[in-house]
């Protein structure tokens, strides 16, 4: 069965930063994110006797070897599961730009594993599609679910899954500040593994990411704004304190990343519950109330400009479109 699937986007509270091993994607702590509903991809499998090789188009772009081996990976294992050698065409259109810190490797990875599964015919629960997703990008474990997730680091590939934590149905949205959307110098996966082989700072980080996720944890039970953002804001810091301490020293930031996190600050000044997280990029997330989206959106176009901001609620988990939606949707 040949079905378009989509997944989101999710961004992490409590970050991923370092892996525990590189082949199975295990990643060293666990970590706890967001699904949104701005950014996403869609995905489509093909299997095809008449394929010699795999192929992986991207915006209808044709894609080269490097760019298919996360995809490679993905299909092998539905393959193994399915017990069938025949080579697929991946169909992918992405509504995120791609390496910029905005997670488009979580929604890609994704919806790649629910779309994969279903043209092979298996029927996975959400759990295993998780570990599927995982092998491809860490993060893309959490994209299989709506609302807040928690990937769990586990042992193993059996026990290295995300699963649901809270389904984000209160007054919280994000609102992206979209400093620089261009391909980042140093990638997620090159930086992450320079900081965990060279930062010293890097075991002080590993060490204090229990007590932020089980704070934050209680903090979305209590569903306490201020403390989700606190607890988020101090945590990427941390992560990205790391990166200055490798060898040699980088850091995602740029001059736009500090005026757009001043600009955060100052939203506090003004009485705004208003915390700001990064990933592995420049671009700035700032964790507020839903309620207020448009109203610090309104506020910071006086800095940014329109295309700049991006409004993000709470997103849905990986699904299958339907038949009139997605020719709707492709254009086809």
């Amino acid at each position: 069965m040949t079905n378009w699937v989509r997944a989101h986007t999710n961004i992490a509270l409590i970050k991923y930063w370092g892996k525990a091993n590189d082949d199975l994607i295990l990643p060293k702590n666990n970590s706890l994110s967001l699904t949104l509903d701005a950014f996403y991809t869609d995905t489509k499998v093909t299997f095809d006797q008449c394929l010699e090789t795999d192929l992986l188009y991207l915006n209808g772009q044709q894609q080269n070897l490097a760019a298919l081996d996360k995809v490679k990976k993905v299909l092998d294992a539905v393959r193994d599961k399915a017990g069938i050698q025949t080579r697929a065409r991946v169909d992918s259109i992405n509504y995120v730009p791609t390496a910029a810190g905005l997670a488009s490797s979580a929604s890609g990875l994704a919806a790649l594993a629910g779309a994969a599964s279903q043209a092979a015919g298996l029927d996975m629960p959400f759990e295993e599609l998780s570990k599927l997703a995982r092998i491809g990008s860490g993060s893309a474990s959490r994209s299989i679910y709506g609302g807040f997730a928690e990937w769990l680091k586990g042992v193993d590939h059996d026990t290295s899954y995300a699963v649901p934590v809270d389904k984000a149905d209160w007054d919280i949205g994000m609102l992206f500040i979209i400093v620089n959307d261009a391909k980042k110098e140093v990638s997620s996966r090159d930086g992450m593994k320079r900081t965990v082989d060279t930062s010293p700072f890097y075991e002080g980080w590993l060490q204090s990411l229990d007590g932020d996720l089980s704070a934050m944890k209680q903090a979305l039970k209590d569903q306490d704004l201020k403390r989700v953002g606190q607890i988020a804001e101090r945590n990427a810091l941390k992560m990205h304190a790391t990166t200055l301490g490798a060898q040699p020293p980088f850091t995602y930031w740029t001059a736009e990343s500090m005026t757009a996190m001043e600009a955060v600050r100052s939203l506090r000044r003004q009485g705004y519950t208003a915390y700001f997280t990064m990933d592995a990029g420049p671009n700035v997330k700032i964790i507020c109330r839903q309620s207020q989206l448009a109203e610090l959106k309104d506020l910071l176009s006086e800095q940014f400009a329109e295309s700049q901001l991006i409004e993000a609620r709470p997103g849905p988990g990986i699904r299958t479109l339907d038949p009139s939606e997605a020719l709707q949707e492709k254009g086809d």
